[in-house]
């Protein structure tokens, strides 16, 4: 039995102790004949017989300690169907240390993790050893000019191709009018030939690696197609009688060659549109800013940049960087990075995205993230990663693509030795088998998927919905309940003054009077009672021997008398009876409501005013609920909050179920129940204490301006915190699934239908060629109508309400 030597870089041992019990752990795993850990250099040498590297991994990250990991992008070409795909997939996975490789052919790249100490170059030489070609990719933004050259010397060969083949062709259709325009054999022979191997030997090179490699693909296929109607019209020729004209095939394999050429060529074309949306993100980088230094402003690369620096903007630019603006007035259009389409004022202590642009005042900014740790590199890490990620469906098309190539040549044998057996001509029994060969086309099934999955992604991420992944695409559109945190998800997390009554009816005066109490106060409260105040344009008197009353509240002397604001127990203190008040506050306080009372302590000591304060909705919640209930989707409330508080702000929004006073511990369990239930359940929160219950959803939805943690442990990202983008998430999700299984039905039907026709002799091998080339265009152009796709967050009617 071989066996197989892994050098394994371990981390997390301190001494000899965690040796032995890692190498315990490896000599445990069925399989392993030797395992030897060596503290000095952190290493595990372990000699195998049947254990995998995944094991291995898996039994040192048991042992409490972990395998050091490397992620690594590939770069890849000449890949031109599925069967492309997974042949490129298991070349990566036999090289010695690849935990999991994934090929996306619509992308061309290639995500390998692997243990820490592969040589990447190692990567490179497997795929060259399967007929393909790699390069590690750099970390520098890409050359758009590489791929539009490439494009054009793609267009260049089409147009070559057509012009050679159209002789051909036109003499054929002139002959349905009774005009007799067929060219002589050599003329023939000479214009089909540069076709056939000048331009056409893009199939022969593909074709020959896969050979060589044990494997077939499209370019297999076309090869011997072409080959056999160009030898075929050889042969004819060589035993025609002198002066008779030969039934030649010329026109098929040169017009066969042209017509996938051409559809190569739209396909090549059409990707690059379903990566449109990483190309407008990439183009949002500056290359250089403009550096404060001394007072003297100097010209300089991003990357020579520190944290902490003082960067110049100017009306019109772009923000280099992440950071705090600390001098000057502007706006900052982010449509591009947020989806918010109107630009946000910005003032000092403001935050910046790098990216955005600034509107019609300069602004100093010092930097606070550069280069990979910037709100925009994370952005396109994420949309990278989705495009990249293959969805659960996909395991379908590759099983199919590892026997597509096989089965197709051995329908065309089949093909070629039924005619024959019926008594067909050679000629006719070869040319429905090419039209077997030429019509076969994998190329359809390897993009149906990713194809899909790079337009949704993409579109999605223009509107402020970052979709991590292709798994949560997929189980997004299966939703059909949503639960929701409360603060700061639907509601704007800061207090406001939601109720007042003023004791002898004059509310102007109790919010002048607690206003001037308030006023230099950071608390939150203070700050909801001075913002009323200077959204009505109070002017607040000043306040004599203010003193702050620990756990009750403040007070002061103001226009000879001493006033007090403050929770009940200071009313209590006072010995104040709540009077006419009193109904107000039981009422609030069954609401959930914060109360405040403003009191006058002297010369006549009275309750003057009571406050209710609390959390604002959100713009667009009551629109999001709709929306989900308009899509049959459940909405569940899932909140530490008092029941009274949870209450009223599902009663308002229209909420179906209330889980209130929900520790944050417990949130996870509640989604489990939910799940439990029988429900496919998406939950919705943005801070440290939804993290897990966002990992236990079905899909985690983090909103915008959450916690690093609650984004890390969802599925989707919402740019901005508008509760609208939540059924927006799921409209885009369901969408593009939709898409993927279009794609994916078209593709195989084609199959299905468009082979049997070939071979029952039905379809010459110009129109199998043709319908070949135009399958995968079809597929990719399918895909690309969900860049059409607007979320549908500009419902009126939805004003900002009190709960």
């Amino acid at each position: 039995m071989s066996q197989t030597l892994y050098t394994l870089p371990v981390i997390g041992m301190t001494c000899a102790s965690c040796a032995g019990r890692i190498e315990r752990a490896l000599r445990k795993v069925p399989g392993v004949r030797a395992a030897n850990v060596n503290l000095a250099n952190e290493q595990a040498l372990v000699e195998s017989e049947s254990a995998s590297l995944e094991q291995l991994v898996q039994a040192v990250d048991k042992a409490g300690y972990a395998v050091a990991q490397a992620d690594h992008e590939l770069s890849l070409g000449d890949m031109t169907c599925a069967s492309c795909v997974g042949r490129v997939e298991r070349a990566l996975l036999k090289v010695p240390g690849v935990l999991s490789a994934t090929v996306n052919l619509a992308s061309e790249r290639a995500q390998v993790r692997s243990i820490a100490s592969l040589d990447p170059q190692q990567l490179i030489q497997a795929v060259s050893a399967a007929g393909y070609q790699a390069a590690l990719t750099s970390a520098e933004r890409p050359d758009p000019q590489a791929a539009e050259r490439r494009l054009q010397r793609e267009r260049l060969a089409v147009i070559a191709a057509l012009l050679l083949a159209a002789p051909l062709v036109i003499p054929m259709f002139a002959d349905l009018f009774g005009q007799h325009w067929m060219l002589p054999p050599w003329l023939q022979f000479l214009l089909a030939t540069p076709v056939q191997f000048v331009l056409g030997a893009r199939f022969y090179v593909a074709g020959w690696k896969a050979v060589r490699a044990g494997a077939g693909n499209m370019d297999l296929l076309v090869a011997l197609g072409t080959s056999a109607g160009y030898g075929l019209s050889l042969y004819q020729w060589w035993i025609a009688p002198a002066g008779q004209m030969p039934h030649l095939y010329f026109e098929a394999s040169a017009v066969v060659i042209a017509l996938v050429l051409l559809g190569k060529y739209l396909e090549s074309r059409a990707k690059r549109q379903t990566s449109a949306a990483i190309r407008a993100l990439e183009a949002l980088r500056p290359e250089r800013a403009r550096r404060l230094v001394d007072g003297h402003e100097e010209d300089v690369a991003i990357t020579a940049l520190s944290l902490g620096d003082i960067v110049v903007v100017k009306p019109g630019e772009r923000f280099p960087v992440d950071g705090e603006v600390i001098d000057g007035n502007s706006q900052a259009d982010e449509a591009l990075i947020s989806g918010e389409s109107l630009p946000v004022d910005k003032q000092p202590g403001d935050r910046i995205t790098g990216g955005a642009i600034n509107g019609d005042g300069r602004l100093l900014v010092r930097a606070t993230a550069l280069g990979g740790e910037t709100v925009l590199a994370r952005i396109i890490r994420l949309v990278e990663d989705a495009q990249a990620a293959k969805a659960p469906i996909q395991k379908l098309v590759d099983r199919v693509s590892q026997i597509f190539v096989p089965a197709v040549l051995l329908i065309a044998l089949a093909t070629l030795a039924g005619w024959l057996l019926a008594g067909a001509a050679l000629e006719t029994a070869l040319i429905n088998a090419v039209a077997v060969l030429v019509i076969a086309c994998p190329c359809a099934l390897g993009l149906a998927t990713p194809a899909a999955i790079m337009a949704g992604t993409g579109v999605a991420a223009r509107h402020g919905i970052l979709i991590k992944d292709a798994e949560a695409l997929e189980v997004a559109h299966a939703v059909n309940a949503v639960a929701f945190d409360k603060t700061g998800t639907l509601t704007s997390g800061k207090p406001e003054i939601v109720h007042l009554l003023a004791a002898e009816g004059d509310e102007h005066q109790a919010l002048r009077l607690a206003g001037a109490l308030q006023r230099g106060s950071e608390h939150p409260l203070a700050r909801a009672v001075l913002e009323r105040s200077a959204a009505l344009d109070i002017t607040l008197p000043d306040v004599e021997a203010s003193q702050a009353l620990a756990g009750r509240g403040i007070a002061g002397r103001l226009e000879g008398r001493e006033l007090a604001l403050g929770n009940r127990r200071l009313l209590d203190e006072s010995g104040l009876d709540a009077g006419a008040l009193a109904d107000a506050a039981r009422r609030w306080e069954d609401e959930g409501r914060t109360l405040s009372w403003l009191l006058e302590r002297a010369p006549v000591p009275r309750v003057l005013a009571l406050f209710a304060f609390g959390d604002s909705l959100k713009e667009g919640a009551s629109a999001a609920i709709a929306a989900l209930h308009g899509r049959r989707i459940q909405s569940h409330l899932i909140t530490g909050d008092n029941r009274g508080s949870a209450r009223v702000v599902a009663e308002a929004l229209g909420i179906d179920d209330v889980h209130a006073e929900v520790l944050p511990a417990d949130k996870a369990a509640t989604v489990a129940a939910l799940k439990r239930d029988g429900a496919t359940v998406a939950m919705v929160g943005d801070g440290i204490n939804d993290a897990p219950a966002l990992a236990a959803a079905d899909v985690g939805i983090a909103m915008g301006g959450g916690t690093d943690v609650a984004m890390h442990a969802a599925g989707i990202t919402l740019m901005r915190g508008d509760p609208r983008l939540v059924p927006a998430a799921l409209d885009i999700s369901r969408r593009t699934y939709r898409k993927i299984q279009q794609n994916l039905f078209w593709a195989f039907v084609y199959n299905l239908i468009g082979i049997p026709l070939a071979a029952l002799g039905f379809l010459s091998p110009v129109v199998a060629g043709a319908a070949m080339a135009m399958s995968s265009v079809s597929v990719i152009s399918n895909a690309l109508l969900l860049k059409r796709w607007q979320p549908d967050t500009h419902t009126t009617g939805d004003r900002r309400e009190q709960p």
